[in-house]
């Protein structure tokens, strides 16, 4: 357990917003965990990679950082393995492992900031695949009941960038378990870019290498490294609405994209299609505004304040209702 008083957030957020917190304890187990929450009285705020949340202001309380590792196996079949992997694990650091033991499943979820333990609660997803997919377990400790507590998949109550833990802030993940492929792998390629970026690498049978390759060059040349430009990657939700409404928008605004849902009565809008078509892209408002590459992401270009952030985001929110009717909900995490 490591204790830093009067803690700098200013590197453990995405966005780069200079705050601070009364003091920041890390933890690497349970054990550490346990004595982490007992340290003191003051508000708890647990914190994985940062790549999610906005900081409006100092935390006046006690930020614990998740920094469990570990990777094993806990179970082999002819074509499946279940792994499990700490909660303090760099996401893209895992998928890439997976990837070099030839573990399939993850390689859609390529280049995804933050740690693993932050994939259920948000319930991650990119290119056609969702955590959901494949995810077996999630091993927490209830800070309520003070006992470990392991939810299988259904448990989770997983919903678009939604779970079970959004709503439990009383549960702080510990590790995850994924159910991954061996040798055959039920790769998914018809979602976004991915097989136009395999032809111009001219690849005619893929591998899991090959996907993850080809999502990490899409992403990257869609959107501003962090460590270069602050910020949280899409900040927005895609909108899913009724089809009924959705009819009548195509009417309106005939190239409008969009995508089918798991419910056949409501469709998914890309959000970034709408805030463009609101005028946002490349636009700037002081040290903020909409990236001009893709216009779901926010960034900070250099001193901006999460007010400020937090102002643009609901500048963009009013503009897309009164053009599309359409309400967008922020994706990452306001305090």
């Amino acid at each position: 357990m490591i204790i830093s008083e009067n803690h700098d957030l200013s590197l453990e957020n995405s966005f780069g917003i200079r705050v601070k917190c009364h003091r920041m304890i890390t933890f690497d187990d349970l054990q550490s965990l346990k004595a982490a929450l007992g340290y003191d009285a003051n508000p708890k705020l647990i914190l994985g990679g940062g790549s999610n949340i906005l900081f409006t202001k100092d935390f006046e309380g006690t930020v614990l950082k998740n920094e469990i590792k570990g990777i094993s196996i806990v179970e082999t079949t002819e074509n499946q393995v279940i792994v499990e992997v700490g909660a303090g694990e760099i996401w893209h650091s895992f998928v890439q492992y997976c990837i070099s033991q030839n573990w399939g499943g993850v390689e859609n979820l390529s280049l995804i900031p933050g740690t693993c333990g932050a994939a259920p609660i948000q319930n991650i997803g990119a290119y056609g695949v969702e955590l959901k997919d494949i995810l077996a377990s999630v091993t927490c400790y209830s800070t309520e009941t003070k006992e470990v507590t392991t939810l299988d998949n259904s448990a989770c109550q997983f919903g678009y960038r939604d779970s079970y833990f959004k709503h439990h802030k009383e549960l702080i993940v510990l590790s995850i378990r994924l159910k991954l492929s061996l040798r055959v792998h039920n790769l998914k390629l018809n979602y976004g870019d991915i097989n136009k970026e395999l032809e111009k690498m001219k690849i005619q049978t893929p591998t899991i290498r090959n996907i993850s390759d080809a999502v990490i060059h899409i992403r990257q040349s869609k959107l501003p490294n962090p460590a270069v430009l602050g910020n949280a990657g899409s900040f927005f939700k895609n909108p899913i609405i009724e089809e009924v409404s959705f009819k009548a928008l195509k009417d309106k605004f005939p190239h409008m994209p969009w995508y089918p849902t798991e419910s056949p009565q409501k469709i998914k809008i890309p959000a970034g299609w709408l805030i463009e078509q609101a005028g946002f892209k490349g636009v700037k408002y002081g040290q903020t505004g909409s990236h001009k590459d893709q216009a779901l992401v926010i960034v900070n270009y250099g001193q901006a304040t999460g007010n400020e952030i937090k102002e643009h985001a609901h500048r963009v929110m009013e503009k897309v209702h009164l053009l599309f009717g359409i309400n967008l909900t922020p994706e990452v995490n306001i305090i």
